[in-house]
């Protein structure tokens, strides 16, 4: 299904809600906007299998233009509004579009795009338009809104890697061959037999749209019939305020979030009434076990969680439930199969670590870049693929995450996995955010180095440093623990959760006038 089957039956039904302004569209106006916008992109040449980029923040119409592309059978690649227009320009160039759908946020890099796409010959700009590009609105409303005359066919994402190592890279899967409609969606399936989404469903979408997990979870409650209410920053009291302002069942978050809700005082995170969640899911980067159970505790065993990729080579997945019985695993495979390989390119046995590889997924190529495709290959030529993470399976089949293979340290001929660390660290009262890597060390290749972001600054100096020092060694041995602790007043996020760590890891190497 898509928005126009409930547009048909429930028009008047809100799709999206957009938190910070009450602003509603109901299935009605999104139907009636994304089959404008499709005919707009077809009156233009772009025909199906063809390619548009578009780069807003979490605008009221994001979902709309994402709709009006998909409708039209286009591939669509949303990217981050935290880029710089080099990062922008390589994008738009590097997947062919041919359409560039932004927003007057992006104003100024917009106009330092125009003479750098030269594909590109549809511009659009909502809420005002600069010089090289349409107003949107204008552009839109001039088109019926009525379905493309011919059969209309499935479109599909094609969305980037946020670059934490060299370039950006497009994961392209095949698009579905099949009706709009009618072509499946693996989101959808998961949503309504892993977390009871119905046409009842209201869901709570806290991260950027332009990221997998939130643009692929709002198409799916839309392809459900559901309702999607949009945050357009995380906050964490203002995200129980509206599981309660809007009764809210499903939402999904990462292990920050959770972290940040549970630092709330505790007169803050029970004035709210969350007696309405059906399921809340995580993802996207490990949560420390502490956190987690902690969350069961007070949430109660509606927590799920799930360890995938924008390649969607495969699907572990773990509720509640199992998780309290194989504490810090992330599930066992409901899509594809795990195998679990050393260095040698063999499997490991039970309880071993290696690098995690799925065999009978999706297909998936990393858009032209045949080197980065085979890199992602089992390289005895089995047909297996990895996202390039670590772990072990223990004996019941469930699958336990150690780190990425990148961020491996080895120290005096150890293999450390930081995110022992980060784990525990995360827990110490003083710290919001902390990230731990190696650091060059001249007689031990390297050392293990924390980077915290502290509660308050007044705090950081050697004191707090030796007592994070000293709590870690607490929970872990010592070789697992930093040497040495250094404080920002904020780390390098992403708002998905995912910590641009080879950002700080590179400053320190190249402090120390060597590579990585």
């Amino acid at each position: 299904m898509f928005p126009g089957t409930f547009a048909a039956t429930t028009p008047d039904k809100p799709a999206v809600i957009t938190a910070g302004t009450g602003q509603v569209i109901t299935y009605a106006e999104l139907d009636a906007e994304a089959n404008q916008l499709s005919r707009l992109f077809r009156s233009a040449g772009l025909q199906p299998g063809d390619h548009i980029a578009l780069c807003m923040e979490n605008h009221p119409r994001f979902l709309s233009v994402l709709w009006g592309a998909h409708y039209a059978g286009l591939y669509y690649t949303a990217m981050s509004s935290r880029l710089t227009t080099e990062e922008m320009a390589y994008i738009i160039d590097d997947c062919g579009a041919e359409a560039f759908v932004t927003s007057h946020h992006k104003a100024e890099q917009a106009a330092e795009l125009v003479d750098r796409m030269p594909r590109v010959r549809v511009r659009l700009m909502l809420d005002g338009a600069v010089d090289g590009y349409e107003p949107y609105e204008a552009a839109v409303e001039g088109q019926p809104p009525i379905p493309l005359d011919e059969e209309r066919v499935e479109g599909q994402d094609m969305l980037y890697s946020s670059g934490t190592t060299g370039r950006p890279k497009g994961v392209k899967v095949p698009a579905p061959d099949a009706p709009l409609g009618e072509g499946g969606d693996g989101v959808t399936t998961l949503a309504q037999l892993l977390f009871g989404c119905t046409p009842d469903t209201m869901y709570l979408s806290p991260a950027p749209l332009y990221h997998a997990a939130p643009l692929r979870f709002c198409r799916g409650i839309h392809r459900i019939g559901g309702t999607v209410v949009v945050m357009e920053h995380f906050d964490a009291e203002e995200y129980l305020a509206l599981v309660e302002r809007h009764r809210i069942t499903f939402s999904q978050v990462v292990p920050t979030m959770f972290i940040r809700m549970l630092k709330l005082p505790e007169e803050v995170r029970t004035r709210y009434d969350t007696s309405s969640l059906q399921a809340v899911v995580h993802a996207a980067a490990p949560c420390p076990a502490e956190v987690k159970a902690q969350i069961i505790e007070w949430l109660g065993p509606i927590v799920h969680e799930y360890y995938a990729g924008t390649e969607g080579n495969g699907f572990v997945y773990c509720n509640s439930e199992d998780w309290l019985a194989h504490r810090g695993a992330v599930g066992t495979a409901i899509i594809g199969t795990v195998h679990i390989v050393g260095e040698d390119g063999e499997e490991v046995p039970v309880g071993e670590t290696g690098t995690v590889y799925f065999e009978g997924g999706a297909d998936f190529s990393y858009h032209n870049d045949q080197e980065k495709t085979a890199s992602s290959r089992d390289p005895r030529g089995r047909g297996w693929s990895t996202l390039g993470d670590v772990g072990r399976v223990d004996e019941d089949g469930f699958l336990y995450l150690t780190d990425r293979q990148s961020f491996m340290i080895i120290s005096a001929g150890v293999n450390i996995y930081p995110q022992e660390a980060e784990n525990v660290l995360a827990l110490h009262p003083k710290v919001v955010d902390v990230a731990v890597f190696g650091v060059p060390n001249d007689d031990f290749g390297e050392e293990v180095k924390a980077v915290v972001e502290p509660v308050s600054m007044d705090d950081a100096g050697p004191a707090l440093a030796q007592e994070l020092i000293a709590y870690c060694k607490e929970h872990l041995a010592d070789l697992k623990c930093p040497r040495s602790v250094d404080f920002r007043p904020q780390l390098p996020r992403h708002p998905t959760g995912k910590l641009y760590k080879r950002l700080l890891k590179d400053e320190y190497w190249a402090d120390a006038g060597r590579s990585i």
